[in-house]
């Protein structure tokens, strides 16, 4: 593979850094998980914003968390089709096979995957609406959830949008069978959470409120 190039420098760097510090530190924790196997308590499904750090935002171990990152923090509905479905096939190894007792969906604040979907689903946008974009066409997922928001005053639009980002995952998930199954038996629960990246605030679903709540 004549494109493939080697690692830059500065992350050789970070890891031998790393090597010689938390690993060096913890390398039968290490040794631990590499022959016994991972068991997530939770699986995370939050945007691939570099911004958004869900392990630094919970505290959380090595171990603790399965993650998947993609645009937009988005669940499609349960569509076995056979064609190739990344989030589907983590959200079903982490359920069947992981059995993990939490699925967080987290969105964030100034996403641009909710915005390129604002901006396609207003007319803004017409690049998305090529069938080859691969952007546009994910982000279809979120089209329910633009009208739904779309005629709230124009400065509250993006958070409620970001907002449905989260409902419309949650919701999806829930067509998945075995995530149904799983949540009526009580063996694991779904949560929703958006993140304030510039105030680092946290607002978490609350369905008897009807909306998100500061935490």
């Amino acid at each position: 593979m004549q494109a493939a190039k080697p690692l830059p420098q500065y992350l050789v760097q970070r890891f031998q850094g790393w090597k010689a510090t938390s690993y060096s530190s913890n390398h039968a924790w290490f040794r631990r998980l590499a022959s016994e196997g991972q068991h997530p308590r939770a699986m995370v499904i939050s945007c691939c914003d570099s911004r958004v750090h869900v392990t630094s935002i919970f505290g959380a171990d090595t171990g603790e968390f399965f993650i998947h990152r993609n645009i937009a923090n988005l669940v499609p509905p349960y569509e076995p089709d056979g064609d190739h479905h990344g989030t589907s096939a983590a959200v079903e190894y982490a359920v069947t096979a992981l059995k993990v007792a939490h699925i967080i969906v987290m969105g964030h604040s100034s996403c641009g995957g909710v915005q390129g979907c604002l901006d396609m689903c207003s007319g803004k946008a017409p690049a998305l609406e090529e069938k080859s974009s691969f952007v546009g066409r994910w982000m279809d997922i979120l089209r329910p959830g633009y009208e739904k928001v779309k005629d709230l005053p124009e400065d509250k639009v993006s958070k409620a949008l970001e907002h449905q980002a989260v409902l419309t995952s949650l919701g999806n998930l829930m067509s998945f069978p075995f995530v149904r199954e799983a949540v009526e038996a009580e063996e694991m629960s779904l949560h929703g959470v958006w993140h304030e990246i510039g105030k680092g605030e946290l607002e978490v679903y609350d369905p008897k409120a009807g909306g998100f709540v500061a935490v």
